[in-house]
């Protein structure tokens, strides 16, 4: 049994009561005259997140969340479907079903995203019919292809048929499609977006009747720009384990209270209203409910004093009151060693007017700018002074491919960053001043199985990521410490950005404008097809 004052969702009251379940169901919802400081909340629900983006395995996560409250997620295993299909999918359930976070999955609707990147695995409609049919699979996942959606591509048409034939939401990906071509992608079945990056584009879309989320996650942070506006859902999207550290769903309640949404319709956000679009059994204090229950101390700060999922207490005090033992994997990268050749963009003119990726803070969007760079030694050469520094690609699954270009923003003064992360095909991404420390930090990547590597002066920190190249299996205290020291590297290195490893990954996915780059080679969203580095 619990006491406190409930804050009951469907009549939208507080009131004292107290809380009866019995063998984890909800058999009471009792008034009592008691007076009572905490309150009773539903479970919290982060109805949108890549779990991968955390660098966590699924039970580490939930050991770094559950104590914020969190007691359900819904997530789409895009990342790790991109290199190992159906197996990924299987690792990221069996690491799952080992705590008690409930985690539900959606099937990953584009691998690979786009057909201009090389990915480890295809999944077909086939696949995705045989991930629907599972219970825990409860929804088609987030739609990036939404040319293909607009093309009517068969593809494309069949798996949102087959989420149809299911009975499933389809979750969309549209950042920016608006009017007729808005119209033909939620015509098409498509229910939810999460790409939003201004008022306008949100009114526009839910007139249309699209669910929003809003989303406050390490990279992309549109909650202050989009809560007057209105949503749906408040979700992640994406989580660093840093950022993990400070809390989850909490701290996304709290911060949407601070910029004046209504404390009751922001615990809706993260409760009933996924459980209601998704059609989970839980997100509310009602009998026959899962007792998936959080106490809190206010309806302002939110901070979490005890969890309860399925009647059990997981949490308390911020403290963790289950084991983790994660499950590991095998070696997922298939190349050899890179020299500094690779990295070279020859040209034999004395300079050359060049695209530029420009980065732009807290946001997945980028723009395209032009630089004129020098030649030497038939070499084109960065502008280090102007922050116009190299980035390349490097394709991790056999095939050879590198593709170079240029990109402002991420002001590094000296040395190079690299990363396994690079959404959604996960090849390998490297930022640098020069050809040799990227050679260096993409050679140590891959010896270290995955991770993030920052490389200057001859030295270099990185933090090892050996499940698929995505995730540790250390905890989020251990990752976060890594991470720091990296990050402190890249403040020397002189990085100005928040995020710049959840930036930098962001830099190869081929559906968010404007211009990005794969292991292919440079690409304009907006148009759809590959450019050239030289104009």
């Amino acid at each position: 049994m619990i006491k406190g004052n409930l804050l009951n969702l469907f009549t939208e009251e507080i009131y004292p009561a107290e809380i009866h379940f019995e063998n984890g169901v909800i058999k009471c919802v009792k008034p009592v005259k008691e007076d009572f400081k905490d309150f009773i909340l539903p479970g919290f629900i982060d109805a949108h997140i890549h779990i991968e983006s955390s660098m966590l395995t699924p039970s580490r996560f939930a050991e770094a969340v559950v104590p914020h409250g969190t007691t359900s997620v819904v997530s789409d295993p895009h990342e790790i479907a991109n290199i190992m299909g159906l197996d990924g999918i299987k690792y990221m359930m069996k690491d799952a079903n080992s705590v008690p976070l409930n985690f539900y999955f959606t099937a990953p609707s584009c691998v690979p995203a786009t057909n201009f990147e090389t990915s480890g695995a295809i999944i077909d409609p086939k696949k995705i019919e045989k991930l629907l049919k599972q219970d825990n699979i409860v929804a088609l996942g987030e739609m990036m292809n939404f040319p293909g959606v607009l093309a009517e591509d068969p593809i494309v048409t069949e798996k949102i048929r087959l989420a149809h034939k299911y009975k499933k939401p389809v979750d969309g990906h549209a950042p920016l499609l608006s009017g007729q071509e808005l119209c033909k992608y939620i015509e098409s079945g498509i229910s939810t977006d999460h790409e939003c990056t201004s008022p306008e584009e949100v009114t526009e879309k839910r007139r249309l009747g699209m669910k929003i989320m809003l989303r406050e996650g390490s990279s992309a942070q549109n909650l202050s720009d989009l809560v007057s506006a209105g949503g749906d859902f408040i979700v992640s999207d994406d989580k660093d384990p840093e950022d993990l550290l400070k809390g989850h769903v909490d701290v996304m309640l709290r911060k949407s209270v601070e910029l004046g949404l209504d404390p009751i319709d922001a615990v809706k956000m993260v409760t009933l209203n996924p459980c209601i679009h998704y059609k989970l059994n839980r997100g509310c204090i009602s009998p026959g409910k899962p007792a998936d229950i959080v106490l809190v101390d206010d309806l302002e700060k939110f901070n979490v004093k005890k969890v309860f999922i399925n009647g059990i207490l997981v949490a308390s005090d911020n403290k963790v009151l289950f084991s983790v033992k994660p499950l590991e994997i095998e070696n997922t990268f298939n190349l050899g060693a890179k020299k500094l050749e690779d990295f070279e963009i020859l040209s034999s003119n004395d300079e050359e007017i060049v695209r530029v990726i420009e980065v732009m803070e807290s946001q997945l969007l980028t723009q395209e700018s032009e630089a004129v760079l020098k030649i030497a030694d038939g070499k084109i050469k960065p502008d280090i002074g102007n922050d116009i520094l190299k980035i390349s690609v490097v394709e991790r699954y056999g095939h050879g491919n590198i593709s170079n270009a240029f990109i402002h923003g991420f002001g590094l003064e000296e040395g190079a960053i690299a990363s396994s992360i690079a959404h959604d095909s996960h090849n390998i991404i490297v930022v640098g001043t020069n050809s040799k420390d990227m050679a260096y930090a993409v050679n140590k990547l891959v010896k270290n199985n995955g991770g993030l590597v920052a490389v200057s002066g001859g030295f270099h920190v990185s933090v090892k990521l050996p499940v698929a190249g995505l995730m540790s299996t250390r905890n989020v205290e251990e990752v976060t410490k890594e991470c720091r020291i990296l990050h402190e590297m890249l403040d020397d290195m002189g990085c100005k950005l928040n995020a710049p490893f959840m930036t930098l990954s962001f830099m190869a996915l081929l559906v968010i404008p404007k211009l990005k780059i794969s292991d292919k080679g440079l690409f304009n969203v907006e148009n759809f097809e590959f450019v050239t580095v030289t104009k």
